[in-house]
């Protein structure tokens, strides 16, 4: 296949990238400066400003499908009004001129994977979340929106659009999990607040392989939970990576110390909870190689089981 990526720098890009060349498919780069990707690994490259609306579309030419994951990372810096411009302009502005550079192509790829995330649901405690669930009301599920429907020109032209709502990707190498080592490391890891809000996950590795899932499965379109099918509350999270590091997690964030720390971002982001369930990948067979929290840590974190146990 030949597969056009956006966001090919990024954590899920990255291994995206590594799994089609390990496969024998043809990946073109979409990148914003052709000196951000370093290395010779066969990639083509095409140049975009999404801020700008120019995209050089006569590289997009010919490719039987497209994934894109460019977007404002929202968990660095606080958010200050232009920040959260940012993070809904760069997936917004950058969707649609994508999807219309797609849609206005001779040779249209047949399907577009185009990023969304589980902050569409919002805040919405222990209810259980699936595809057909309403948005959320808050900064973030407004985003999602905006972000899903800026896609429409690729579906009206005949794509395959569908939107993978990512969780809370796990991997040593970037992300949410990444931030946390190092505190639980030492010992001073543990709850966020009160730590009852749910946190839906998935191991990288997972997040691939769905990729992969989605673009071969026809009858899958529009959003689709990327989770894994067992999500946990911030409790549960904290009480099995202290025993997967063997560490204990005493300790615990006050909801006080967040807000005034990172501001907005603190609720939406950090004390949110998203019971979400991936009703469709599972409707599709699916096989998640880590379904369960801990085989996905000690699978990321290359931990082998301890018969000591411990770090409670």
């Amino acid at each position: 296949m030949k597969i056009i990526v956006t966001g090919s720098t990024g954590l899920i890009g990255t291994a995206l990238v590594r799994s089609f060349l390990a496969r024998g498919d043809q990946v073109t780069r979409v990148v914003r400066r052709t000196s951000q990707i370093k290395g010779a690994d066969g990639a083509a490259l095409v140049q975009w400003d999404p801020a700008a609306g120019k995209i050089d579309a006569r590289g997009l030419e010919g490719h039987d499908a497209a994934v894109h994951l460019a977007g404002e990372n929202i968990a660095e810096g606080r958010w200050t009004e232009s920040k959260k411009a940012r993070i809904r302009d760069s997936r917004v502005q950058g969707t649609r001129l994508f999807a219309e550079a797609l849609a206005g192509l001779s040779a249209r790829p047949r399907t577009l994977i185009s990023a969304s995330a589980t902050g569409y649901y919002g805040d919405r405690g222990d209810e259980i979340l699936r595809e057909d669930s309403a948005p959320g009301n808050d900064f973030l599920a407004d985003v999602c929106r905006q972000w899903e429907a800026a896609a429409d020109a690729a579906r009206q032209s005949g794509i395959r659009v569908v939107h993978p709502r990512f969780g809370i990707v796990l991997s040593a190498e970037g992300g949410a999990l990444a931030k946390m080592l190092m505190p639980f490391r030492l010992g001073v890891g543990g709850r966020i607040g009160d730590g009852k809000q749910y946190m839906s996950w998935i191991a990288l590795d997972d997040v691939i392989e769905a990729i992969h899932h989605m673009l071969a499965t026809e009858t899958l379109t529009g959003p689709v939970n990327t989770v894994a099918p067992n999500p946990v509350t911030n409790a549960e999270f904290t009480r099995t990576l202290g025993r997967v590091l063997e560490r204990p997690t005493l300790f615990h964030v006050p909801v006080f110390g967040l807000r005034l720390a990172f501001g907005e971002m603190a609720d939406a982001a950090l004390l949110s909870s998203a019971r979400v369930e991936p009703a469709r990948l599972l409707a599709t067979n699916f096989k998640f190689a880590y379904p369960t929290l801990e085989s996905a840590l000690r699978h990321v974190l290359g931990r082998r089981h301890s018969a000591a146990g411990g770090g409670r």
